[in-house]
């Protein structure tokens, strides 16, 4: 049981992933994003290995529907996954296998993949996509964190006549750095988006600080010092 939104800013070329689910630590499985190249994501009965094998096609060049059916024929057990891909140029490729478990399928367009199993229904997926694209010019983790409250709010996770609270999400997103510009986790909570919401916000606080930390270190204030200035800011 996972719901997931992959998506891509056209204005900027950043990608990131939003991805919720009722199983513990879910971040493990979100890292999938790669400056200059794409976004991507195997759930359901996830196979690790293609996070990496996708990222590695799309940097290569590859496009979306390309990469997905590279996984496909080179994974016996496809039938059992559910796989999205987003390429460098925002062209998308999903799937979801025969022997995925519950309500499962997806909801696509340019930029964006709205995917899930598990779910109370299709209109999860539906409403995923509308809370991605709800506030187009806004931050892409503000998007792909109101993709997810959409998708919660619509039902979220179970069957027809009962709900599972998501326990674990995951927040990454990925612009022109070799590494992540945002990279957040909550591995096990009773209300798992809600707190990687609160995260986020806090995390925002600190994001210009962490970085020119690290780009000018001698003029950088301490961290007590730098927290000290929030408190001010809010008083």
């Amino acid at each position: 049981m996972t719901y997931t939104i992959l998506g891509r800013c056209e204005k900027t070329g950043r990608v990131g992933i939003g991805i919720a689910t009722f199983s513990i630590t879910v971040g493990r499985y979100a890292h999938s994003t790669k400056s200059n190249a794409g976004v991507t994501v195997t759930q359901a009965n996830a196979n690790e290995n293609n996070n990496a094998i996708a990222l590695r096609l799309l940097a290569q060049g590859m496009g979306a529907a390309a990469v997905l059916q590279t996984l496909k024929d080179n994974d016996q057990y496809h039938a059992y996954r559910q796989i999205g891909v987003i390429d460098r140029t925002g062209a998308v490729a999903a799937y979801t296998g025969a022997n995925v478990r519950g309500w499962a399928g997806e909801v696509t367009g340019p930029n964006y993949i709205s995917t899930g199993n598990g779910l109370r229904g299709p209109n999860v997926a539906e409403a995923i996509a509308k809370g991605f694209l709800a506030e187009p010019d806004a931050d892409l983790e503000h998007r792909l964190l109101m993709a997810l409250e959409y998708g919660r709010d619509a039902g979220g996770q179970g069957n027809a006549t009962a709900h599972r609270t998501e326990r674990s999400a995951a927040l990454q997103v990925s612009s022109t750095l070799i590494h992540p510009d945002i990279d957040l986790r909550v591995d096990l909570h009773d209300k798992a988006v809600d707190e990687l919401r609160r995260v986020w916000g806090v995390y925002k606080q600190y994001e210009a600080y962490y970085a020119e930390r690290g780009r000018s270190p001698r003029n950088a204030p301490g961290q007590e010092a730098f927290m000290a200035t929030l408190k001010t800011a809010a008083e």
